[in-house]
């Protein structure tokens, strides 16, 4: 229970400081610290990161940095994909899941260490000149501007993170934020925010559905879900304090540390 309490704490404070990708951590720390298969630690992780995420999402929303209607579109397609994820998920080996996991945390450790270039512009803050942005805000509204091109990518961007979210039990802030910065001129706060809120939506439907085939969740989980949010709070007030660029550079390293081992524990 102890164990539980301190890895599910550890996975909210990560969460808390990087402000999404942290979640990525939670199957890992469920399959390596406690031992449980892949299929076991999914609902567990999932339900910790949506729980967690949605701390900081009702924070987002009294601020007004959420954007509602996108995170409701992306959270709507992931809902539809998540079950084409989880149906994969069950169908191949414990070896290959932890395989492709492995994987995917490379990937985001390699994007966490990449330093982006920043061009001046309205929004000055990503890779992608302004003119090239999807998704523009309306200058005097402040809100998107639907076009066609906005709402197929940003519905897009729900089908692959539902997708993943349901075969890897992640909550999918590491694709979310990237592609907010790359596709859209809002804001590095509005973008956390609104990421926070899509996890959480697509986590818990995904909790719902895991429910629903009959999954249940030990005790040991529920402690583990507890901690995280407790560890969640914890980390959105140490996260004004540490460096952003110290932050990057300790998480990249945790999960190229955490992906060995999950691959180690795939192949033995």
């Amino acid at each position: 229970m102890l164990l539980a309490g301190v890895l599910g704490l550890l996975m909210g404070l990560v969460m808390g400081l990087t402000g999404a990708g942290g979640g990525i951590l939670g199957v890992p720390a469920l399959v390596l610290g406690l031992g449980l298969s892949m299929t076991q630690a999914a609902p567990v992780s999932l339900l910790a990161v949506g729980a967690a995420a949605a701390v900081g999402a009702l924070d987002g929303l009294r601020h007004g940095l959420v954007r509602y209607r996108a995170a409701l579109l992306i959270a709507l397609l992931g809902a539809l994909f998540s079950p084409v994820g989880v149906f994969f998920a069950h169908q191949l080996p414990e070896a290959v899941l932890m395989g492709l996991f492995s994987a995917l945390m490379v990937l985001v450790a390699l994007r966490m260490l990449r330093r982006e270039k920043r061009e001046a512009g309205p929004s000055d803050h990503g890779t992608a000149s302004w003119a090239q942005k999807n998704c523009m805000l309306d200058q005097q509204t402040g809100r998107f501007a639907w076009t066609a091109k906005c709402s197929a990518t940003l519905a897009a961007l729900g089908a692959v993170t539902g997708a993943v979210s349901g075969l890897l039990g992640v909550g999918g802030g590491f694709l979310i934020v990237p592609a907010f910065k790359q596709l859209t001129d809002v804001q590095m706060r509005g973008i956390v925010a609104t990421s926070l809120m899509v996890i959480s939506l697509l986590s818990l439907i995904g909790v719902a559905g895991a429910f629903h085939a009959g999954v249940r969740i030990e005790p040991l989980g529920w402690v583990f879900i507890g901690a995280s949010v407790v560890g969640m709070l914890a980390g959105r007030r140490l996260g004004s304090v540490i460096p952003a660029r110290a932050l990057q550079v300790g998480f990249a390293s945790l999960c190229v540390v955490v992906a060995a081992g999950m691959l180690f524990n795939a192949l033995r």
